[in-house]
């Protein structure tokens, strides 16, 4: 029970990282990666 709290804490926290990452991005840089703002909370659950 304990571990699978921390897993999800872990799991949250790597999400919310990763779309404050590319959040600071540019409108110009996500598209040179080729995502939309609309696209960055999918993308950062597939990062998971």
């Amino acid at each position: 029970m304990k571990m699978g709290i921390v897993r999800n804490y872990r799991n949250w926290r790597r999400y919310r990282e990763t779309v404050n990452e590319l959040s600071r991005l540019s409108n110009r840089e996500l598209n040179d990666l080729g995502i939309s703002r609309y696209d960055i909370p999918f993308v950062a659950r597939k990062a998971l």
